[in-house]
């Protein structure tokens, strides 16, 4: 499948029928996910794959209880094949930008980044997993951390990084609940796209 078709097919989908997604295939995708830019080859974002009997297990830690209670999405979350967790590792960065090739750019300090490429790099690697899991014939979802981060690395035993998002996937049943957003009217992607044009010189 060419990528522009990948691009126009993949979708957000929240709500899967518990097929178990195989972690040695996943496993291999991620790596293959890693393959996007690093700042620096910085190598600082990680991919952590967590198998369909453990995916209420991290639900109960990245949600709570009266979320579980009253949201339309849970039951279809639950049922996902699989979860990745996306973290990254901001030292890594740090230390990178302090080598001698360069620490000119004075970016081994965080308070430096305007924009961290922690996280550009862990949305690109993201993007990519996205991707190949269309690619491979299995839908997902990108779950955004808003809460509980904490909870969450503490259940998955994961130290000095920070967590990013979470990707859950499987086999779509059918029954997505459809994002109000989609319901927005928003510019079209002709639209959202400029070209730039040189101006004169004086």
């Amino acid at each position: 499948m060419e990528l522009n078709e990948l691009l126009a097919r993949r979708r957000m989908v929240r709500s899967f029928d518990g097929t178990a997604v195989d972690l040695d295939w996943l496993d291999e995708r991620c790596r293959e996910a890693l393959w996007a830019p690093t700042a620096g080859n910085s190598a600082g974002v990680r991919l952590h794959t967590v198998r369909r009997e453990l995916v209420g297990a991290y639900l109960d830690v990245a949600t709570d209880e009266r979320w579980r209670t009253m949201s339309s999405r849970f039951e279809g979350l639950s049922r996902a094949g699989a979860v990745v967790l996306v973290t990254c590792r901001p030292q890594d960065y740090l230390d990178r930008y302090g080598e001698s090739d360069k620490v000119k750019s004075g970016l081994n300090e965080r308070s430096a980044w305007k924009i961290p490429y922690w996280y550009t790099d862990a949305a690109m690697a993201t993007m990519a997993l996205l991707l190949l899991i269309e690619e491979g014939g299995w839908q997902a979802t990108l779950w955004g951390n808003f809460r509980y981060d904490d909870a969450v690395l503490e259940w998955a035993n994961i130290n000095d990084e920070e967590l990013v998002a979470t990707v859950l996937l499987g086999r779509a049943d059918g029954h997505d609940v459809a994002s109000t957003s989609l319901s927005r009217s928003v510019l079209s992607r002709t639209d959202r796209v400029r070209r730039v044009e040189s101006r004169p010189s004086f």
